[in-house]
């Protein structure tokens, strides 16, 4: 049975064009896997702890192989519970908007949260080795304009932080299967939002029945 991590990055909710299209989607992916489960994490309503006392703490033990204390167990019981819905899942949907040319401050703390040794990824003598190689990725990823067309004329290697951040993330934790949907030119007035809008629906809706 397939089982599907949605995270939702945009605070936007009915007027976003990442989640417009990332809910169109799921909507294809359930009808083309009626067994399949969905887990939605938005991170704008998902209580995430704070990266610092207790668990600050507590990563640090865990690396250097001390027993924790009873707060710090507590504390590092709330990033395990996270980090588990990432171990369950074999699909990864994650959908966010471009701030400033990377990602909301919400979805990085996410991931600075899970990203953690024994849980997303681990080292050795080999090196760092990630923990959801079972996982494949689709990003739908929103921007106010179009790759390649900044004003000052950046190349997207440049300034396309949003996916280029995203990808390396994704590949330290493991998963080498990412595939994307840009929704582009959102900025550039509502009749293009609406055909921007609705060639990535279109799209989404294509490539979830094989995802």
């Amino acid at each position: 049975m397939p089982h599907l991590l949605y995270i939702e990055s945009s605070p936007r909710k009915q007027r976003s064009a990442s989640i417009e299209v990332a809910r169109a989607f799921i909507d294809a992916w359930q009808t083309a896997h009626p067994d399949g489960t969905v887990d939605v994490l938005d991170v704008w309503s998902e209580p995430m702890p704070e990266f610092d006392g207790p668990v600050l703490d507590a990563k640090y033990a865990g690396i250097a192989g001390t027993p924790l204390s009873e707060e710090q167990a507590a504390a590092w019981a709330q990033i395990r519970a996270l980090a588990a819905r990432f171990q369950q899942a074999d699909r990864l949907l994650i959908s966010a908007p471009m701030w400033n040319y990377s990602i909301p401050y919400k979805l990085k703390q996410l991931i600075d949260v899970v990203s953690q040794k024994d849980l997303l990824f681990t080292f050795d003598e080999r090196g760092q080795l990630g923990t959801l190689g079972h996982c494949k990725a689709m990003l739908v990823l929103a921007r106010g304009v179009e790759v390649g067309d900044a004003a000052d004329a950046l190349k997207a290697s440049d300034w396309d932080l949003q996916r280029q951040y995203l990808d390396l993330w994704l590949r330290m934790v493991g998963v080498t299967d990412t595939r994307h949907i840009l929704v582009e030119k959102t900025l550039y007035g509502p009749e293009v939002d609406t055909d921007a809008r609705a060639a990535a629906v279109a799209q989404a809706a294509a490539l979830a029945t094989t995802f």
